[in-house]
């Protein structure tokens, strides 16, 4: 009788342990099964194997950056009217048959003048223009070329990513007022190896206040310099190595403003300017930027 009884525990003491690794084993199982897969489309600095190019194109008093790295090339802004011709004539100089991102960063004319030439010129795989129109004929000619490549717009969101080659890109803000277009800008940071770039379009300082700031590399100055852009609170986050101001040579506007460039000078900013060194070019390795100028 007390043999039997001590099987009889033995037996329940098994089971108990068998239930209870099950039980353990369920749990991790469980856990493998709801746990999100940590995917990610973000490039690595070992995955560097080739030199990131940024041409700040000489459009006068006007907008156009090409950004190339490896076999991709993205175009913010394409100038004025006028200009059109002379983004494509560069774009094709350097060999580019298909932009994969062509970015109006907000419609007015010395940013989305030239986008209608270059969309008809070139394969463009995404198109991307901020949630707001115009009634202009600069606007509707832009949307027109749109439509007849069959393309569809992208309206960006903050947060949102994408790659252009081993570069990561992030829209930091978008609009924020459609009464005031400069507000509408599309603003993107672009991270490649230790090197980091914002191109600010026309952003102002209501912008600037929306945005994850980061230290910056280099700072595509918004606004062309105005005193609207550019706060100093805005300039201590970023701190800015190099600051490249896109503007017209004896322009009407007064822009670069004195003040923005006390700004930059104290902060101890690199600056360079289209107006006085024409097309800008600098080039990444992933550790440092090189600053070339076309005078």
């Amino acid at each position: 009788m007390g043999k039997k009884r001590k099987n009889r525990k033995v037996q329940i003491l098994s089971t108990i342990i068998v239930l209870f690794i099950a039980l353990i084993f369920g749990l991790f199982s469980n856990e493998e099964l709801h746990q999100k897969p940590t995917t990610t489309n973000l490039v690595t600095n070992q995955d560097i194997t080739d030199n990131l190019e940024v041409y700040f194109i000489d459009v006068g008093q006007a907008d156009s950056i090409l950004i190339v790295n490896n076999d991709d090339a993205m175009l913010i802004d394409a100038g004025n009217n006028d200009d059109g011709e002379d983004v494509v004539n560069f774009i094709k100089e350097k060999g580019i048959q298909k932009l994969n991102y062509v970015i109006g960063t907000h419609p007015h004319e010395d940013h989305i003048g030239g986008l209608d030439d270059v969309i008809d010129s070139f394969e463009v795989e995404n198109v991307m223009l901020p949630d707001i129109t115009t009634n202009t004929k600069t606007f509707e000619d832009v949307i027109e070329s749109i439509e007849n490549k069959n393309l569809e717009i992208t309206i960006p969101k903050i947060g949102d990513t994408f790659t252009i080659g081993e570069a990561n890109c992030e829209v930091e803000s978008s609009i924020i007022d459609k009464s005031n277009l400069n507000l509408a800008s599309i603003v993107i940071r672009l991270e490649f190896g230790n090197t980091s770039f914002l191109f600010m379009g026309d952003a102002e300082e209501e912008n600037e206040e929306q945005m994850n700031l980061k230290t910056t590399t280099v700072l595509k100055v918004g606004h062309h310099g105005s005193t609207t852009s550019t706060s100093l609170d805005f300039l201590r986050q970023i701190n800015p190595q190099i600051a490249v101001i896109m503007v017209g040579k004896d322009n009407s506007y007064g822009h670069p403003e004195k003040e923005t460039l006390t700004k930059l000078n104290n902060i101890g900013s690199k600056i360079y300017r289209t107006d006085l060194n024409g097309t800008i070019t600098i080039i990444s390795d992933g550790n440092k930027c090189e600053v070339q100028t076309e005078k």
